[in-house]
């Protein structure tokens, strides 16, 4: 691994395999496996929970947060002081804080997730063959799902819900910054989920064993059927790169908007600000913006999104095109290739969507694409020809969200090819089963 991928303070700085790490990393090898074990026995159960019992948890579960919500908050105060005296950037801060209002939309979240089918046991397809034999292909339960992330306590219950109404076994990893928050939240959860008589050990946390702890986790193949990891390039690299565990890898957000020359003024300003403002910290804000340069509406874009507190960072031509009072600083190539997740805007202008296909297809990681237009036919092209787990046409590139697609929540957002990609709600946290049903028929 490279210097930079070593340094993240809430994963291993050693990819040593398991007999030549030190005793008290041995120590906790095992008893990151005895976590797993238990998970494996609880995803068991909860592969066999029917609708109505893994429904009656999860409002159990959304009910007790509301119910110890002081505690919740009270803990994650903690952790925020700590990250300020740290000097833990403001977008993370954002990403790290816990508020009344972000409690309620966990538990109303939890709430849209028992409102929501239950995917195992859904029919993929079927048939009878000409000797007789009854074929179906069914979704089913994962097994054990486990997640490292980082500074995203609300990630915590996201994961929770989703495994659970999937019929899995969850084992977390929710890193240093949030671990008093985190603590609480796992502790909640898992009172709620035996008071209905659900197995607590469905939601277990290794966060107690530190970055030996997430090591350990990354290389427990054959204890844990998938690994996702949530958070910055440096964590999922990270992961990706030394886990013996399956990874389904959620990308970063290095997402882009393309204003075509039709494009309306009054739109674009609203969708750019929307895109831009609403959340700067999370990964599906738009963080470059490409003009066509027959466009008339940059001026108006330029000011509301200076207006609105973003820092332009602008090629010459862009630069050129501000009005005046509307300032800017240079861009370099670094700007193109960055996720600001911050109030801070990547510009340059094209001459053609082409070009800006180009760019993006250079650029871009593959997360949320969108294009603002009035031509029905670079709209059509746009979406055939950006490769990117969602292309969007005249909306904000913020509705790239599990919940706001309609799938309760999501474990993340996946920017690879295989088995899942895009945001990642229920469906994706199951495999499939092939159930084969005859009546005597031998192989000739």
């Amino acid at each position: 691994m490279t210097e930079a991928l070593t340094s993240h303070p809430d994963l291993p700085v050693t990819d040593a395999p398991a007999e030549a790490l030190p005793p008290a990393v041995t120590d906790v090898e095992a008893a990151v496996h005895a976590v797993a074990d238990r998970s494996r026995a609880a995803s068991r159960r909860m592969a066999r929970a029917n609708r109505a019992w893994k429904d009656r948890g999860l409002r159990a579960v959304g009910a007790a947060l509301l119910e110890h919500q002081d505690r919740v908050l009270a803990a994650n105060a903690q952790d925020v002081a700590a990250g300020q005296a740290n000097g833990t950037s403001a977008a993370l801060l954002d990403r790290l804080t816990l508020t009344g209002a972000r409690v309620q939309a966990l538990a109303a979240a939890l709430e849209n997730l028992a409102n929501l089918p239950d995917p195992v046991g859904n029919v993929v397809r079927g048939q009878t063959l000409p000797n007789g034999l009854r074929l179906r292909q069914v979704n089913v339960p994962m097994g054990v799902v486990a997640a490292i992330y980082e500074a995203r306590p609300n990630v915590t219950v996201d994961i929770a819900g989703l495994a659970l109404k999937s019929g899995n076994a969850v084992i977390l990893r929710g890193g240093s910054a949030a671990a008093h928050t985190n603590a609480a939240l796992v502790a909640i959860l898992r009172d709620a989920l035996e008071s209905v008589g659900l197995p607590a050990d469905a939601v277990q946390s290794v966060d107690e064993y530190g970055r030996a702890g997430a090591g350990v986790l990354m290389r427990a193949r054959g204890r844990v059927d998938v690994l996702i990891p949530r958070g910055g390039r440096e964590l999922i690299q990270t992961v990706v790169t030394n886990s013996s565990v399956p990874v389904i890898e959620t990308g970063e957000g290095n997402v882009h908007i393309f204003l075509d020359a039709s494009a309306d003024e009054e739109m674009a300003v609203e969708i750019l600000l929307n895109a831009k403002t609403q959340r700067p910290s999370v990964c599906n804000t738009v963080e470059t913006l490409l003009v066509h340069s027959a466009s008339t509406v940059l001026p108006a874009v330029a000011a509301a999104l200076r207006g609105a507190g973003v820092t332009l960072h602008t090629d010459d031509r862009i630069r050129a095109a501000l009005p005046a009072g509307v300032d800017s600083v240079p861009a370099t190539d670094e700007d193109w290739g960055t996720e600001y997740m911050d109030l801070d805007l990547a510009v340059a202008m094209v001459d053609s969507l082409d070009e800006a296909v180009q760019h993006i297809r250079t650029w871009s990681t593959g997360h949320t694409e969108a294009i603002l237009t009035n031509d029905l036919a670079n709209a059509e092209r746009f979406i055939a020809e950006v490769d990117s787990a969602a292309v969007i046409v005249n909306a904000s590139t913020r509705f790239t969200d599990g919940g706001e697609l309609g799938l309760g929540a999501e474990v993340g957002i996946s920017t690879q090819k295989l088995h899942a990609r895009g945001p990642m709600g229920l469906t994706e946290l199951t495999t499939t089963k092939w159930i084969v049903q005859g009546e005597g028929q031998v192989r000739a």
